[in-house]
C-alpha cells in the first residue's frame, strides 16, 4: 500500500490527479475502521493532516466556509454560535477521542446515511466544495448524496469544504441508538427555523438510502406558520399541528430493517424525534426577546 502525504493543498489535489483510486483519510475514524476490519485495502493512501488550507473557516458573501479538515470538537468550541444544529450534532459523535481526530469532511466523504453531520446540513440548505486539478465546483447538499456511501464526488476530487449561512433562529437536533454514546444512528433528525425567509428546513438520518429531507412536512409547517401569521406573533403551536409535521417527517423515509433497529421502529422513531425537535426549536423562537 502507497502512503501519501502532501503537506500543501496543491500537492494534495495533484497527488488525487495522479492516483484517483487514491482513498483521502484526515481523522481517520471511519477509514481506520475499514482497514482494520479487512473491509477495503486500497492500493494508496492520501493522509491530508498536513494540509493547513483544509483546517481553516471563516465568513464568505455572507456565508460560512468550513474547511474540510475542521474536526467536530471545532466546530463545538468554534462555531456553535453560527451552526447550533451542527454543534448539537458533533456533540452525539464518537468519544471526546473521536470528536478530536474526526472531520465533518470526512463524515462526507463518507457519505454514510447514519453520517451525523448529514441532517443539519441538509437542514440548513449547505453546499459541499469539490475540487480537482481542473478547478472547484459548489454542488448543494442534497445533490451531493446519490447512494448507500456514494456520492457525486469524482475520482479525481476532493472535499475542500463545506458552505452554509449561519443560523438565522433555533436549530435542533435528534438521535436515537442502541445506547447512550458512541453509536451508529438507528435514526437521526434536524430542523432549522429561519424566521427572517419563514422557512422551515429539515435532515433525516440513517433512514433512508441517503440522508434526506422531508420536503412535505417543511411546505405544510411554513404554510400553517404563515397562514396564522406565528412567525409574527410567535405564538404556540397547536399540538395538532406539531401531530401532523411529525407524521409527515416518518413518511418521508424509506427505512430497512437490519440490525440496529426495523423499518416500522425507525419511523416510529422519527415521528417522536421531529415533534421533539419542533417543539423545542418553537419555544426557543417564542420564547426569545423580539
Amino acid at each position: 500500500m502507497e502512503f501519501l502525504a502532501p503537506q500543501r493543498w496543491e500537492d494534495a489535489l495533484a497527488a488525487k490527479a495522479e492516483h484517483p483510486d487514491a482513498v483521502p483519510i484526515a481523522g481517520g475514524t471511519d477509514v481506520m475502521v475499514d482497514l482494520n476490519f479487512d473491509r477495503v485495502r486500497p492500493s494508496c493512501l492520501l493522509d491530508l493532516t498536513k494540509v493547513a488550507e483544509l483546517k481553516e473557516w471563516g465568513h464568505d458573501n455572507g456565508a460560512l466556509r468550513v474547511g474540510a479538515g475542521v474536526s467536530y470538537a471545532r466546530v463545538i468550541n468554534e462555531l456553535g454560535r453560527f451552526l447550533p444544529g451542527l454543534a448539537l450534532a458533533s456533540r452525539t459523535v464518537g468519544s471526546p477521542q473521536i470528536r478530536n481526530r474526526g472531520t465533518v469532511g470526512g463524515n462526507l466523504g463518507s457519505a454514510s446515511p447514519a453520517g451525523d453531520a448529514h441532517p443539519p446540513l441538509l437542514a440548513t440548505g449547505a453546499s459541499v466544495e469539490l475540487t480537482s486539478v481542473r478547478g472547484t465546483r459548489v454542488v448543494p447538499i442534497e445533490e451531493f448524496f446519490t447512494g448507500p456511501k456514494r456520492s457525486v464526488r469524482g475520482p479525481e476530487e476532493l472535499i475542500s469544504a463545506f458552505v452554509v449561512r449561519p443560523a438565522a433562529g433555533p436549530q435542533q437536533f435528534c438521535k436515537v441508538g442502541t445506547r447512550n454514546a458512541m453509536v451508529i444512528a438507528v435514526a437521526s433528525f434536524a430542523i432549522a427555523l429561519d424566521p427572517g425567509q419563514k422557512r422551515v428546513g429539515t435532515g433525516i438520518g440513517s433512514a433512508a438510502p441517503t440522508p434526506l429531507r422531508a420536503a412535505e412536512a417543511e411546505g405544510f409547517l411554513e404554510g400553517e406558520l404563515s397562514a396564522g401569521s406565528s412567525w409574527e406573533r410567535r405564538r404556540p403551536l397547536g399540538p395538532t399541528v406539531v401531530a401532523h409535521f411529525s407524521e409527515l417527517v416518518a413518511a418521508a423515509a424509506s427505512p430497512i430493517d437490519d440490525v440496529r433497529g426495523t423499518a416500522t421502529y425507525r419511523r416510529h422513531t422519527l415521528a417522536v424525534m421531529a415533534r421533539r425537535a419542533l417543539s423545542w426549536a418553537w419555544a426557543e423562537y417564542a420564547g426569545a426577546e423580539e
